[in-house]
């Protein structure tokens, strides 16, 4: 019995992903993914079996990994930024049979990916919230803007907007703005890590004077968050 591997590529460029990641793809015999994370690490795989499968079809896709590891070939699963964070890593854990050796290999997902092209706005406790309500009920996901933005944290938010849900971004700004000031910087960035990477320095009053997608990771500082020298940065406490 071959082996699957669960691999977070992180942003899909060969110098952003972790050794172990491009490792596990190494050793695999087929790579199989959504099209756009096949497409991102095709170039630096070409002579392996690389297998694409639309959005919305994650199910499907783990069942024919298994398939696959069934047959005796080892492979790998991939999901850009970390499998275990909105990736392929829980869906595969349900479904593997017991007897499949099964590992989960970390990337850097894009709150991290982010914060790192903004600066240093992650530095305090944070929390991570999408605002995709495809599998979430959207109540519980504005409850959790809220106990966020009341506990002060420094939210990451994931697809904060798509050509078909527009209004949950401004809902959830709303609720932020009961417990953070407008002036509140927040860095907006799109494709982390990957190209054509745009990173904006704004604030929550103005964010949404900039472009906002679902490539976009939008994050929020908390009441400590500044801005200097064209950097975001929320201080953990040092003295100096």
């Amino acid at each position: 019995m071959a082996k699957i591997y669960v691999v977070g590529i992180g942003p899909g460029k060969k110098g952003d992903m972790t050794f172990r990641a491009y490792d596990a793809l190494e050793k695999s015999d087929v790579i199989i993914g959504y099209k756009t994370y096949i497409d991102l690490i095709k170039e630096y795989f070409p002579e392996k079996e690389l297998i694409s499968s639309p959005m919305k079809k994650e199910v499907d896709r783990c069942r024919e990994v298994v398939e696959i590891a069934e047959s005796g070939k080892t492979v790998s699963l991939i999901s850009s930024g970390d499998a275990g964070i909105y990736g392929m890593a829980g869906i595969m854990l349900e479904i593997v049979p017991e007897e499949i050796e099964t590992e989960i290999i970390p990337g850097v997902t894009a709150s991290n990916a982010a914060a790192a092209t903004a600066g240093a706005p992650l530095m305090h406790d944070y929390a991570t919230i999408s605002l995709s309500d495809l599998l979430t009920d959207w109540d519980l996901i504005k409850k959790r803007v809220e106990l966020a933005s009341q506990g002060d944290f420094v939210i990451s938010l994931y697809n904060p907007r798509s050509k078909g849900r527009v209004t949950q971004i401004e809902e959830a700004a709303e609720i932020m703005l009961k417990y953070k000031s407008a002036e509140t910087p927040v860095a907006i960035v799109r494709n982390a890590g990957r190209e054509d990477e745009k990173v904006t320095a704004a604030t929550l009053g103005t964010m949404f004077d900039h472009e906002i997608d679902m490539l976009t990771v939008i994050i929020v500082g908390n009441s400590k968050t500044f801005m200097r020298n064209g950097k975001i940065i929320t201080p953990r406490g040092y003295k100096y």
